[in-house]
């Protein structure tokens, strides 16, 4: 056996036990929640994230001993994926495979000479297996009558501990049914029947079950979010909620929310299916949420190539008020942004670039809570450099020019960020009515409120610094100095002590690096009183440093708050009386 069949065996198994260990990280998902430990949970999930990169590191060092002198021939790496694009051939899991193998490949050269005739830049088998969604799916005629769809529907997932009152569920989905879908899916149609992905979806503290309605060759996606009652005595399940249409699910599986767990060992089968429900929504998205969100990079690169060699259009500076850390650039006919970390930031800021990586990573390892965006992260990026504006230009070697590299035609960032784009909260302030200013602001404090009970202080809390979805969703994106709540001391500012103390610009008072003054909070809004009346009007309460103070004092007793990817109004709680 030659080297390069050695080399490519021995990537594969590495792909092999890195598989397997994700799925018994995920198969575990069910025990955790029936147990209701939310802090293992949160762990596994981090493991999860983590392991990507432990094998990789695991498998590189079986591959430098291997390969020897030959590591660095490129010719030998030809070979060597020709091999291994043989031995995956025909695989249900071929395309996360072949990212396993291109992250080997990019340890090797530092992310460099990616071309596709030494790695899988596109794959020979495209991009995703030809897989048979049906053999996925569970479906619950209605010819019985709803009531024994959802019946049955509910006794096939079943968990091992009990409904604490399965008639009240079947009622409460029943009569959001016939409340809320449109006149074409009659739930007294016999024809009616309910397709669901067979396995759970597990995130957080709640169980998801995933699927549509179809009727006549139309088609309503459906999701049935399932909750613990945290009994200790006699626990059991109950139904929360039922969610119907494309934007409701998108939400579920939002850029912004931490990956899910759910048992699917051919995992393009998943997307597929979950991608007719959110056409919408971007494939390298879902193959994130679901987990690989290594093969999303890989997918999102791909499908940024193809939107780039199409389009015409130049690379801009992105609109919004420039940042003091990021260099920020995007494509007008393009959906995200690319960050880069400047060389020198804009005072007061007194971070490092290793800091902001930190930071970066913190994001995706935490749980974001539905608040805080994805990104993904790459190193020396290849565009075309005629097609960025001389603006952009001049900004790029003005504020980063150690991350740009020209190369002929190419221009080479180095190292950056790419996350979806959003419009910046501060600029959606300025065209927005009166009632859409109350509802933004509204959930402006909301997000701050959900990041700090997911053990997370935004730091900067200007307006700027957050982003309006096309859900309408405000979501923080500026993460250079974010930390654990927990690590923050929030103070009261104490009374001058004389009228000297009053007039004097400086503080009278010692600040701790740490040191927080949540009545502070307000200069954030210097400029936009119409914001500020909104805010004070709802959220006044985070000025006060006892609301984060008695918030770190139930995350140190181990209280996990809920964080529903849906409106509580949708919520049956009304009916459950038993609910948290």
């Amino acid at each position: 056996m030659d080297k390069q069949t050695r080399l490519a065996r021995t990537i594969l198994n590495g792909f092999y036990s890195y598989f397997a260990d994700f799925e018994n990280i995920t198969l575990a998902a069910r025990t955790r929640f029936e147990q209701a430990e939310w802090a293992a949970m949160h762990q596994a999930s981090t493991r999860r994230i983590d392991l990507y990169k432990a094998k990789v590191v695991e498998t590189l060092e079986f591959v430098e001993f291997i390969a020897g002198d030959r590591l660095k021939e490129f010719d030998f790496w030809s070979e060597t994926r020709g091999i291994y694009s043989d031995l995956v051939r025909g695989m249900t899991n071929f395309e996360i495979a072949e990212t396993f193998y291109n992250s080997i490949y990019n340890a090797v050269f530092e992310h460099r000479r990616i071309r596709d005739k030494h790695a899988f830049v596109f794959s020979p088998q495209g991009d995703m297996p030809p897989v048979d969604v049906s053999r996925v799916v569970k479906r619950f005629c209605c010819d019985q009558g709803i009531d024994a769809a959802i019946r049955a529907l509910l006794d096939h997932y079943a968990l091992y501990i009990p409904y604490e009152n399965v008639e009240r569920d079947v009622n409460n989905i029943v009569s959001a049914m016939r409340g809320s879908l449109p006149d074409a899916f009659d739930v007294d149609n016999p024809a009616l029947e309910l397709q669901m992905l067979e396995h759970h979806f597990y995130r957080n503290k709640a169980v998801y079950i995933v699927g549509r309605l179809v009727i006549n060759g139309s088609e309503m996606p459906l999701v049935f979010p399932m909750l613990h009652n945290e009994s200790a005595e006699s626990p059991s399940v109950y139904i929360d909620a039922a969610l119907f249409g494309s934007d409701r699910v998108s939400l579920l599986f939002s850029f912004t929310r931490t990956y899910f767990m759910v048992d699917a060992s051919i995992p393009s089968q998943y997307v597929l299916f979950l991608q007719q429900l959110m056409p919408k929504k971007a494939v390298s998205e879902i193959y994130s949420s679901i987990g690989h969100h290594r093969h999303g990079k890989t997918y999102y690169y791909r499908c940024a190539y193809r939107h780039m060699r199409s389009a015409q259009d130049q690379f801009i500076v992105a609109p919004g008020i420039k940042g003091m850390v990021m260099a920020v650039f995007t494509l007008p006919s393009y959906e995200f942004v690319f960050k880069i970390i400047k060389d020198k930031f804009t005072p007061p800021k007194e971070v490092t670039h290793e800091l902001v990586k930190e930071k970066y990573q913190l994001v995706k390892r935490w749980d974001r809570a539905g608040r805080m965006a994805d990104t993904q992260e790459f190193t020396n990026l290849v565009f075309e450099k005629a097609r960025f504006s001389d603006e952009l230009i001049e900004e790029l070697y003005t504020t980063c020019p150690s991350q740009v590299e020209i190369s002929g035609p190419a221009l080479i960032i180095k190292h950056c960020y790419v996350e979806r784009r959003m419009t910046p909260l501060n600029l959606y302030l300025q065209d927005a009515t009166d009632e859409e200013v109350d509802e933004v602001m509204n959930d402006y404090g909301k997000s701050i409120k959900e990041l700090a009970a997911a053990n997370i202080f935004p730091g900067d809390m200007l307006l700027k610094n957050f982003g309006v979805t096309r859900h309408g969703r405000v979501v923080f994106y500026d993460y250079d100095e974010i930390q654990p709540l927990l690590e923050c001391n929030f103070r009261r500012i104490p009374p001058p002590r004389d009228d000297f103390d009053e007039m004097s610009s400086q503080p009278w008072y010692s600040v701790g690096p740490n040191d927080i003054f949540p009545e502070e909070f307000r200069l954030f809004f210097s400029g936009n009183q119409r914001a500020r009346k909104a805010f004070d009007a709802r959220h006044s309460d985070l000025y006060d440093a006892s609301f984060w103070t008695d918030l770190q004092d139930k995350l140190r007793e181990g209280v996990v708050k809920d964080f529903y990817p849906y409106p509580r109004n949708l919520r049956f709680i009304n009916q459950h009386q038993g609910a948290a």
